[in-house]
């Protein structure tokens, strides 16, 4: 398989990174961000570009299998104007970058739990997270899923780069293993997510949607 990562440098991304770059059926990770990540992997190549916008950056790239969009803001302290130019506006503009050359890829966005699927709910990052992956599904990909995760433990070393969450993981890393024994899919890591969208590419999945429960059930799945 060849991946494209977007997001790479956040929690959830890293994660996903490592479990690509570990999967023997993944020759090549081709990340795309605007700083280098100091990974050293003869897998990996990296897309360094200023303006993620301007999507130039895509117009060679043939041939992957899937892309994993795990780029993403939180919505503390934005206006919705703000939060809906990151989380729509350029997702969306990368997606249909990425479906003219790539009829055949598998697209995974990052969404979250109690996302908003209407797009008339009262909480503004569930609205517009809904908007997003609403629109996603109407491309023209081989699959889309979306992924809704709500509390993510980080593993090997990895963390979150805002503050706020830091904090959270700090608080609750302790008693974030007895949580998950005692209710098992109600936490994933940050290796389980990797993992799911892997094997989505590989054999697929019922829903599009994909909630805490279902992406365990895919991690822990033989590839």
């Amino acid at each position: 398989m060849k991946i494209i990562i977007f997001g790479a440098s956040g929690m959830v991304g890293q994660g996903v990174l490592k479990e690509c770059l570990l999967a023997d059926d993944v020759k090549e990770v081709m990340v795309v961000g605007r700083q280098n990540l100091d990974i050293q992997n003869s897998k990996l190549k990296q897309v360094i570009t200023a303006d993620l916008h301007q999507t130039d950056y895509l117009n060679n790239i043939q041939n992957f299998d899937a892309c994993f969009f795990c780029l993403g803001i939180s919505a503390s302290g934005l206006s919705e104007q703000q939060y809906h130019a990151v989380t729509y506006d350029l997702t969306i503009q990368i997606a249909k970058a990425l479906e003219i050359n790539h009829p055949n890829m598998t697209f995974i966005y990052v969404s979250g739990s109690g996302t908003d699927s209407s797009e008339q709910g009262t909480v503004m990052w569930a609205r517009v997270k809904g908007k997003t992956e609403n629109a996603l599904l109407r491309m023209n990909f081989k699959a889309v899923y979306l992924f809704r995760p709500a509390i993510i433990q980080p593993l090997d070393g990895i963390q979150s780069k805002t503050k706020s969450y830091r904090l959270f993981y700090k608080i609750m890393n302790p008693i974030l293993p007895l949580i998950k024994r005692l209710s098992p899919h109600s936490i994933l890591t940050t290796s389980s997510i990797g993992v799911a969208m892997l094997n989505a590419v590989r054999s697929g999945y019922p829903t599009h949607i994909l909630e805490v429960k279902d992406i365990a059930q895919l991690a822990s799945k033989v590839s």
